[in-house]
This record gives C-alpha cells, sequence and structure tokens, in this order.
C-alpha cells in the first residue's frame, strides 16, 4: 500500500502566500518561499503553489518565483494558476516545477491535458477540479478561482480528465474551503469509484481528525491543508506522528 501524502497549500497571490475563506477576504501569511523552506523542513512530502490571482487577472504564473522556489526546497512542488497553454507548461517545468495545475483552462480547451500529458507524460499533469455542490445537489465544477460555474460535473469531469491523461485529481469542495468544517468524505469516496488515478483532497482540514477521516472514509491517497499549517495550530511532523498513532501509512 503507497503511504498517504500530506502536502501543505500555498495560495500565493503577488509572491505571499495568503489565505482566506472560498478565496475571499485574504490574509497575509508569509513569503512564499521561505514558508516552503519551513513545511519542507518539517516533513512535508510535497508542496502546491497556487497563483490564485493569475487566471482572473489575465496573469502567467510567475516563472521568477517557481525558479526561486526550486532553488530554496529539495521536496517535489505543484505549480497552478493561470496555466492557458502547452508553453506556459513547459515553462515552468522547465524553471523547475515538478508537476503543473490546471483547472479553469482544461475546462475551457480539454484537450490541454492530451497535449501536456503526451509531451511530458501523465505524472506531470494535476487536474485540479474546484467544485461546489449546487442546490439540487450536483457537484459543479468552477473556473477562475472558483467564481464562475461551468458545464462540467464532478465525477463525469474527473472521468474525462483521466481518459486525457491527468496523473491525479486535486478536488477541492468551495463548499468547505477555508471553514475548518472538515472535507465531504462521501464525495470523495465515491469520486475514489470512479476514477483509478491519485486523488488529492482539499478544502476544509481544521483538525487531525478532518485529515484521518478523508484519508480512511474518504479514500484519498493525499491531504491538502492551508489553515491549520499557516496559523500555526500543528505541524506537519506532528500531524504526521498522530496519523501514525491512528494506523494511517504516513511516510515519517
Amino acid at each position: 500500500m503507497v503511504a498517504k501524502r500530506i502536502i501543505p497549500c500555498l495560495d500565493v497571490k503577488e509572491g505571499r502566500t495568503v489565505k482566506g475563506v472560498n478565496f475571499v477576504d485574504l490574509r497575509d501569511v508569509g513569503d512564499a518561499v521561505e514558508l516552503g523552506q519551513y513545511y519542507a523542513r518539517s516533513g512535508a512530502d510535497e508542496l502546491v503553489y497556487l497563483d490564485i490571482s493569475a487566471t482572473r487577472e489575465g496573469r502567467n504564473t510567475f516563472t521568477k518565483l517557481v525558479e526561486r522556489i526550486a532553488d530554496g526546497i529539495n521536496i517535489p512542488f505543484t505549480v497552478g494558476g493561470g496555466i492557458s497553454s502547452l508553453d506556459d507548461a513547459s515553462r515552468l517545468l522547465d524553471a523547475g516545477a515538478d508537476k503543473i495545475s490546471i483547472n479553469s483552462a482544461a475546462i475551457a480547451n480539454p484537450s490541454l491535458i492530451d497535449s501536456i500529458a503526451a509531451r511530458y507524460g501523465s505524472q506531470f499533469v494535476v487536474v485540479a477540479i474546484d467544485a461546489r455542490q449546487m442546490d439540487d445537489g450536483v457537484w459543479r465544477a468552477t473556473t477562475h478561482g472558483g467564481s464562475r460555474p461551468s458545464d462540467k460535473e464532478l465525477f463525469s469531469w474527473a472521468r474525462e480528465a483521466e481518459q486525457r491523461g491527468a496523473g491525479e485529481i486535486l478536488f477541492t469542495s468551495m463548499n468547505h474551503d477555508g471553514t475548518r468544517s472538515g472535507y465531504p468524505c462521501e464525495t470523495f469516496a465515491a469520486l475514489s469509484e470512479q476514477i483509478t488515478i491519485p486523488i488529492i483532497a482539499s478544502g476544509g482540514a481544521g483538525s487531525v481528525a478532518d485529515i484521518a477521516d478523508v484519508l480512511t472514509r474518504g479514500r484519498a491517497d493525499a491531504a491538502l491543508a492551508a489553515s491549520i499549517f499557516h496559523f500555526g495550530e500543528i505541524t506537519v511532523g506532528d500531524l504526521k506522528h498522530e496519523l501514525k498513532r491512528l494506523n494511517i501509512d504516513v511516510r515519517c
């Protein structure tokens, strides 16, 4: 059995790490590179950097920041935000990113998944799905930092992304993001029945119990969290110790 991964997420705006609720009311929580170095020393398995304003503002993810991150940490990291072409992905991978994450551009142009996977391999491609459960109960994928609903339904879109060459799905519940109310584990478990590639769970981590729940009952392969790490409520090392105590296989 593959060990479960713990992945701090750093939402980046203009080079600084920020955190809010549902991607709004943002608070500055530190320098993106320094915070990444701290998490690497603390035992994080990977990092995810998301330039949360890039798509809405029509900007590319800052390549120079990616170069600084690559120079400063020794664990894999994924970069997302504003990636809308094969050239964008190539530039970030060449700058040192281990994987790229695409969301809005993939919904607008699903063949972008095929193109990146064909050139670099599926292991480089993470398709992020920021989905919101609507009043009718359907989970609808959103774009532009969760601000615009799309016509893509969570499960069918995840299946299509896998078929096109995605190596992982990063599913964020927009209903739970930043609320610290726990993950929608039933939805994660249902998603795991429909695809075979790894699922990274995002949106709602508020405690060790929440993360343990999504890794077991939710059957996620990795847990991504931000607030509980950024605001010093628990370290990555202490979290892993607690998960070990609960008989969840994580890397020491």
